[in-house]
Formats: structure tokens, C-alpha cells, sequence
């Protein structure tokens, strides 16, 4: 077996070797985008789904297609440590400056930097610690109030009519959108209202954790109207042979039936998984075909990489009662998890545990799937805390 021909690739936002299982949510953002090029409203898209099903992979192939087609895309990644503003500034900057080269003296173009100018002195916006400014005079009086809600409608609406002048599209792309706060969802709803309101082209799709809907909905009631949310889930058997035997017979070799059966079993259908355990049982495998029993030798390793990467990682960011929290609820069995049960099994009052239970949420390491439940965001991840972390009932976690 050629180990540099192995063609799976576990990764963070690493794209496989084939992207299976997913035709429907891919024709959803092209019909969305279609519409909007034609001046017709149609919903944006928040996709959803937990750690490792590929909702990242999607975004960047939807951008792929996105640009083939020949619109314009901005891709940003949300996170606690930047907020919304200076995510957005540099590459609308930069996406304003193309427009306006490309049109030769666009109106439309320097109207919309002279609004960027503005927005950025108002909220005097820093991007890598160093204040950004543009050197152009503001447009007064748009966008410049330093009431985010108000101002970014305001700017997108400047930047698409930019792109409207010159017949483009703009696809924007919002990768972990559950990192931003209340006023920022709250800004960002109100903008993409705008934008469906006047036909605009300029059209959201952002990916995050299954909290979306509800968080979007707490922000503007009209939300779950604005945005069609499709839900990103494992891949079913049949995904997973193509996902594993298809790359693998371009590099001429083969899995047995019962090895991708095992793999399906083993890894639940998460693509995330699907890749790791592709990836270890081609290394050891001997010769093809694949079959099972490399896989029984792979698992274990494999087993053991996501122990000290994937999971522990995750684990070890925690703080101690965190930690505890998560072993509580693992010893339940598989979610999802009455709050009540893990309360009573770690035998405290629920108001010791709100806080808590609110922070982990927030952090993106559990979610409610719904009222008074809670589950992992991780796939598998009760099977880590059970496999490797100690009971906290018969001793402190560490």
C-alpha cells in the first residue's frame, strides 16, 4: 500500500476525496443564488449541524461554485476574539477597491467606500490591534451613528447596490455564526431583512451548531422567515461506500464489503470519522482489498489519535466543574440528556448547575435539542468521557 496515495483526508475543513450525501443542501444554495441574480427573493441559508459533519467542507465547496458561476464571495469565520466589524471591514475594502477598478470611476463603488469610511469611524474599528481607517472622506450621515443595528443595513445596503450597478452577485459566508453575540446577530438579521426587501444581490449563507435557529429566533421573531436552516447530518450507509470505495478504486484499491460496514458501524456515518478510519485502515492495510480485519487493527489507532486530538483538545479547554458537568452526563448512557438526571446524578441543586450548564452552551460544547434536554455537540464525544475520562462520582476529573 502506497501511504502517499492515500486519498483521505481528515482535517479540519479538510475536503474529501468525494463529498457524498450532500447534493441537497448544494442545490438549495444554487437555486438561492439563481433567484437572487434574477431579482427574486428567496430565503438565505444557516446550516446546521454538530462538530465534523462536514458544514465547513459545504461552505467552501458552495463558495467553489459560487465563484465558477462567476459571483463575488466574502468568506469570514466568526469567534469569540473579533467582533462582527472587523471580520467584515477588510474584505468589503477589498471587494469595494475590485468594483471599482473593474468599472473604471464606479459611483456606486465609491459611494459604497465612502460609507465603509464611515462605518469604520464610528465604531473605530481595530483589526490585528492596529486601528483601520480608509483614505477616503465619509459619507455623512450613513452609517456612521455607532448603533451597529442601524449601520451595517446601511452598509450592506451601500455595498449591493455597488455590486448591482456592475450586475454582480455577493455571496457572503459566515463560518461558526453562533460565535457572535446578541447585537451582532441582531445587526446581521436586520441587514439580510433589507437586502430580501429591496432585492438586493447580496444573499448569507453561514454554517453553525444545531443553537442556530433558536438563537436567530430570539434575536428578530422574523428570522425563521429570512432564513431556511438545513440541517447537516451523518452520511447513511450507502454515502459512506461511496465516500470510502470510490477514491479508493481511483487509486486502485478496494474495500471489502464487510470492512465498510464496519467503518458505518464504528464511526456512526460522521464523515469526520468516516475519514480518520479511511485513512488508518488504507496505512494499515498490507495490500488491497481492504477488509476487515485491517479495520479492527486500524481502530484502535485511530481511536487513539482522536483521543489526543480531536477530543482532548476540546476536553482540556474546560474548566474543572465543566469537566465534571460533561462526565455526569456521559455516564448517562448515549444523549440526549434530561437536566433533571444529571443533576440528580451529581447530586446538587439546579441552581449550581444553571451557570454552568448556560456557559457550555455558549462555548458551543453542548446544545438543547429541546426544552429541559441537553446533548454533545461532538460526535461520540460521551464515548471519549466514558473511555478515558474517571468517573467524577468515584474521583476528581483531571
Amino acid at each position: 500500500m502506497d501511504l502517499i496515495s492515500n486519498p483521505f483526508s481528515p482535517g479540519a475543513g479538510a475536503p474529501p476525496p468525494e463529498l457524498v450525501g450532500r447534493s441537497t443542501i448544494l442545490e438549495q444554495a444554487d437555486t438561492l443564488m439563481a433567484r437572487v441574480q434574477r431579482r427574486r427573493a428567496e430565503q438565505s441559508l444557516m446550516l446546521t449541524g454538530l462538530r465534523g459533519v462536514g458544514k465547513t467542507v459545504l461552505l467552501t465547496e458552495i463558495a467553489r461554485r459560487a465563484r465558477a458561476a462567476g459571483y463575488r464571495t466574502i468568506s469570514i469565520e466568526a469567534h469569540t476574539g473579533k467582533n462582527l466589524a472587523a471580520l467584515l471591514i477588510p474584505p468589503l475594502r477589498e471587494l469595494l477597491y475590485d468594483l471599482n477598478r473593474v468599472a473604471g470611476l464606479s459611483h456606486k463603488a465609491k459611494q459604497g467606500l465612502a460609507v465603509l469610511r464611515g462605518f469604520v469611524g464610528a465604531l473605530r474599528v481595530k483589526v490585528s490591534e492596529v486601528e483601520f481607517s480608509l483614505d477616503i472622506e465619509p459619507q455623512v450621515g450613513a452609517a456612521d451613528s455607532g448603533d451597529l443595528e442601524a449601520d451595517l443595513p446601511r452598509l450592506f445596503q451601500a455595498v449591493a447596490e455597488a455590486a448591482l450597478e456592475q450586475n454582480a452577485l455577493l455571496v457572503l459566508l459566515i463560518d461558526e455564526i453562533q460565535y457572535l453575540n446578541k447585537l451582532e446577530f441582531s445587526a446581521l438579521i436586520m441587514a439580510m431583512h433589507q437586502m430580501q426587501q429591496q432585492q438586493l444581490p447580496l444573499v448569507l449563507i453561514g454554517a453553525g451548531l444545531p443553537i442556530l435557529p433558536a438563537l436567530a429566533g430570539q434575536s428578530k421573531s422574523y428570522a425563521e422567515r429570512l432564513f431556511a436552516y438545513p440541517q447537516v447530518g451523518p452520511l447513511n450507509a450507502a454515502d459512506v461506500v461511496l465516500a470510502l470505495q470510490d477514491p479508493a478504486k481511483k487509486a486502485g484499491v478496494s474495500f471489502t464489503e464487510e470492512a465498510l460496514l464496519e467503518i458505518f458501524r464504528i464511526t456512526k456515518g460522521y464523515p469526520y470519522f468516516v475519514q480518520e478510519w479511511g485513512y488508518i485502515s488504507w496505512n494499515s492495510a498490507p495490500l488491497t482489498p481492504i477488509g476487515l480485519r485491517d479495520v479492527q487493527t486500524a481502530t484502535p489507532l485511530a481511536t487513539q489519535r482522536l483521543d489526543s486530538n480531536f477530543f482532548r483538545v476540546r476536553f482540556d479547554r474546560l474548566t474543572r466543574a465543566e469537566k465534571t458537568f460533561l462526565r455526569a452526563m456521559a455516564e448517562l448512557g448515549s444523549g440526549p440528556y434530561r437536566f433533571g438526571d444529571i443533576v440528580s446524578a451529581m447530586a446538587v441543586e439546579h441552581s449550581a448547575l444553571g451557570p454552568v450548564r448556560a456557559k457550555m452552551i455558549k462555548e458551543g460544547m453542548i446544545y438543547s435539542p429541546a426544552h429541559g434536554l441537553l446533548d454533545f455537540t461532538v460526535p461520540l464525544f460521551d464515548e471519549f468521557l466514558r473511555r478515558a475520562i474517571p468517573d467524577p462520582r468515584d474521583t476528581a476529573v483531571v
